[in-house]
């Protein structure tokens, strides 16, 4: 990976830290310069029908960032707990003083795969309260913090779901819809103290093995698609003829918490290969 500091200086939360997109942000921060705290839930979630990240997983990210010379925190937190994510915000400003960055990438893709009716109240609360009240959870405590100090970069990770529609997808669709508006209203919210709000909207991402991802193949399970076969049918979709790379999303995540994008909030961008221009 390409070293340098372009966020040399700064600290950065990533939530979802164990694999996936969050691992993959949490070390493109690392290899530039941040101080990066890695919260995730580090154990399985009753009601989710797949393994989520281990403590295990959160301690390999913790070492991948830390093989770059800054502090690497593991802290194991559940973004439903609005009283342990206050706690794990106060643990990182009792340390480093700030939180300049937070990526908001926690979050579920199942249960899903059924028609609307289908779905139980549970089911419904349960997507909600995750990949849309746990990003709220965690702006209402970092945002406080970014006012105080007037400056920081909040990235919520959506999904092109946030833009389009999915069938059997109504309670990832309805939270990622709303993840977008969430960082539409903050955005404004918090203009005037210079704290920017903005949404990545990826595409179908390929299970990299070395992030230890499995969202394409959970989402593919959930519409009953062979696992054997799941990437050549999600590639039939891609105008690019390719999956996007975990590493192109983390890169524009990148390019969002950097000064680089200092005039840039209430954006949403999609990383997706024109699947979302269609």
């Amino acid at each position: 990976m390409v070293t340098g500091d372009r966020l040399a200086g700064k600290t950065a939360i990533v939530t979802g830290a164990a694999r996936g997109l969050g691992r993959s942000c949490a070390v493109t921060f690392a290899a530039q310069g941040a101080d990066v705290v890695l919260v995730d839930l580090a154990g399985d979630l009753p009601g989710v029908p797949y393994p989520l990240g281990s403590a295990s997983q959160l301690a390999h990210t913790a070492d991948l960032c830390a093989g770059y010379g800054v502090a690497a925190y593991p802290v194991e937190a559940d973004v439903r707990d609005l009283a342990a994510v206050r706690a794990a915000v106060a643990l990182v400003v009792a340390r480093f003083g700030r939180v300049d960055v937070l990526v908001n990438n926690a979050g579920i893709a199942a249960p899903s795969g059924k028609p609307t009716h289908e779905i139980t109240e549970a089911e419904w609360q349960l997507m909600l309260d995750v990949d849309l009240s746990g990003p709220w959870r965690m702006i209402s405590a970092v945002g406080e913090v970014m006012c105080r100090q007037r400056g920081g970069s909040i990235v919520n990770v959506a999904s092109t779901a946030g833009l389009v529609g999915y069938r059997h997808f109504a309670g990832y669709v309805a939270a990622k819809h709303g993840l977008v508006g969430l960082t539409r209203a903050a955005a404004l919210d918090y203009a005037p103290l210079r704290v920017r709000v903005n949404a990545l909207c990826p595409g179908s991402v390929r299970d990299d093995p070395h992030v230890e991802g499995r969202m394409l193949a959970e989402i593919a399970r959930s519409l009953e698609v062979p696992v054997a076969e799941h990437e050549e049918t999600f590639v039939q979709a891609q105008p690019m003829n390719a999956l996007i790379e975990p590493g192109a999303v983390a890169q524009a995540a990148l390019w969002l918490a950097s000064d680089e994008s200092a005039q840039v909030t209430g954006s949403v961008i999609t990383v997706d290969g024109g699947f979302t221009t269609r």
